[in-house]
């Protein structure tokens, strides 16, 4: 492929995107531009190395490598799991751990035993949807919120909330826990899957290169 071909990363704006950065720079890859915390840019371009960065929300990232505006991505494997779009995931980056889980108060856990038809709240619907449906193979209703889900069982609005658990610390104050565990998350590097196969030396030498590093 050319040589002025540029490689486009977008990446999930805050703490992964820092992190990412730090682990790119950890490598040899930098891009002085995204230091200057006062720029209004959009995409930072580091001429040398050609290559482009762009910020951008979490849930958008997948769908940039999809349609091509970014060879690669990264982003959280919730996001990844919600959006499923058509990219290749390559690498686990091993930060930004978490888990997604089934939360509910003490008592919902018994509803989930014997696949009753329960309410379930989440910012995941397909995520949770999968869980249950192909999973468990329990008919539920799936309440799409945007805020606190936390809430949808305090308030009545849902027996449970499949939502993303780091501490379990905010559960516990509403005395909310975790009831099952759908899977361990992790930021993960995803790329476009035609760009894996035009540019396939320098973004299997970036892949390895990261690999050996972690």
């Amino acid at each position: 492929m050319s040589e002025n071909r540029y490689l486009t990363f977008a990446l999930g704006k805050g703490r992964l995107a820092s992190k990412t950065m730090e682990l790119l720079e950890e490598i040899g890859i930098t891009c002085e531009e995204m230091k200057d915390k006062s720029s209004r840019k959009l995409i930072f371009v580091n001429e040398e190395l050609k290559l482009k960065f762009f910020l951008a929300k979490g849930p958008d990232v997948p769908t940039y490598v999809e349609y091509g505006a970014a060879d690669i991505g990264v982003v959280g494997k919730d996001t990844i799991m919600e959006e499923n779009r058509r990219v290749y995931e390559v690498l686990d980056l091993g930060y930004g751990k978490c888990r997604m889980c089934v939360c509910g108060p003490k008592s919902a856990k018994e509803l989930l035993k014997h696949h009753e038809m329960i309410r379930v709240a989440s910012k995941y619907p397909n995520i949770a949807k999968d869980y249950f449906y192909n999973k468990k193979h329990q008919t539920v209703d799936i309440i799409k919120l945007n805020g606190s889900v936390e809430l949808g069982p305090i308030v009545g609005l849902a027996d449970v909330i499949v939502d993303i658990v780091e501490t379990g610390s905010t559960l516990k104050e509403n005395g909310l826990e975790v009831l099952e565990e759908i899977c361990p998350l992790s930021a993960r590097m995803i790329v476009n899957q035609v760009s894996m196969q035009m540019e396939p030396e320098r973004i299997k030498k970036l892949i390895l290169d990261l690999r050996s590093h972690l």
